[in-house]
């Protein structure tokens, strides 16, 4: 399809690396965004453009989305707060379409996981609630989360697949799914968007 304009939120961290990795593979225009830009070990040029901004100031996000842009992130919870303050920022900016990384088994995918994900809310302590509200926030802007489960590195799944809610499978900590297989899915939803304000559920196979 033709390259699109897209933003990588958390470039510099490896899920947000695998995100820009694959947006470049694919061929569209990428612009990743980490506070220390030089932190992504990437080369300059063929398609790819660094930029800084910290979520904790909106007004630098704002600066580096534009407006046709689809936005995707890799953000992590290494601070309670985070994720918030990086889905208003991101909403504010208003971007065409917001592509979320969130976990399995939290806010709107708990039931479905069962019991078992109670143990991540004990994992997460105070940072569970923030990353609730972050998936709240993008949902009702029309975006899309994606829910996954314990991250890891390694090659694509070849045999991935996205769910909705309807298919969850149950909740297992001990299972996991690589960077790469979930930046591929959320690839797949910038190109052909199937769950816009929606939870979808990056799977192995």
């Amino acid at each position: 399809m033709k390259g699109m304009n897209l933003t990588v939120l958390a470039a510099s961290g490896r899920t947000g690396l695998e995100l820009t990795r694959e947006a470049l593979r694919r061929g569209h225009t990428v612009t990743a965004v980490a506070r220390d830009p030089a932190r992504i070990p990437l080369p300059d040029g063929g398609g790819l453009r660094k930029a800084t901004a910290d979520v904790a100031d909106p007004a630098s996000v704002a600066a580096v989305i534009g407006a046709g842009s689809v936005v995707l992130s890799g953000l992590g919870t290494d601070r309670a707060g985070t994720l918030l303050a990086g889905a208003e920022a991101v909403i504010a900016a208003g971007p065409a379409r917001i592509i979320w990384l969130g976990a399995y088994g939290t806010g709107p995918s708990a039931e479905a996981a069962g019991e078992a994900a109670g143990v991540l809310g004990k994992v997460l302590g105070d940072r569970l609630a923030d990353k609730v509200a972050a998936d709240t926030a993008v949902l009702a802007a029309g975006g899309t989360v994606f829910h996954a489960g314990m991250l890891t590195d390694g090659p694509e799944s070849p045999d991935r697949r996205t769910a909705g809610l309807a298919e969850a499978p149950p909740f297992d900590l001990g299972a996991k799914i690589t960077r790469a297989t979930v930046a591929a899915a959320m690839l797949d939803e910038a190109e052909h968007p199937r769950f816009a304000g929606a939870v979808a559920l990056p799977l192995a196979g």
